[in-house]
């Protein structure tokens, strides 16, 4: 994964339909409780070989809803097992979702996202 959405979301559904891998929920099936949509670090493919760019983030209305976060693998693991931000099971983590490699580790640490990749 590499989209996350953040406390900014209005929950305006905008994104639910856009999701190739149907990995967001709305809020009230955030795993973490919290009052805001989620995108599942586990599915989430950041839209590789399905859109040019991350769909959901092309269709948010709300400018920093949807961010970069780190690519969903093995060097990033304690990145999502340990933050209060993701609810992954115990055991069972596939850490290799695709990503878009273009984007910097930079911009990812800094939740810089465009809605076009160029």
């Amino acid at each position: 994964m590499a989209v996350r959405i953040t406390d900014l979301c209005i929950s305006c559904d905008a994104c639910l339909d856009e999701c190739p891998t149907n990995s967001i929920v709305d809020d009230d099936d955030n795993p973490t409780g919290e009052e805001y949509y989620y995108v599942d670090p586990e599915t989430c493919s950041e839209c590789v070989g399905d859109h040019d760019s991350p769909a959901c983030q092309a269709a948010c209305p709300t400018e920093g809803a949807i961010v970069w976060d780190l690519p969903f693998n093995d060097e990033n693991r304690e990145h999502f097992t340990g933050s209060s931000l993701y609810k992954l099971p115990d055991e069972g983590i596939d850490n290799n979702q695709p990503f878009r490699k273009e984007v910097s580790m930079e911009d990812r640490k800094a939740g810089n996202v465009d809605s076009v990749i160029e």
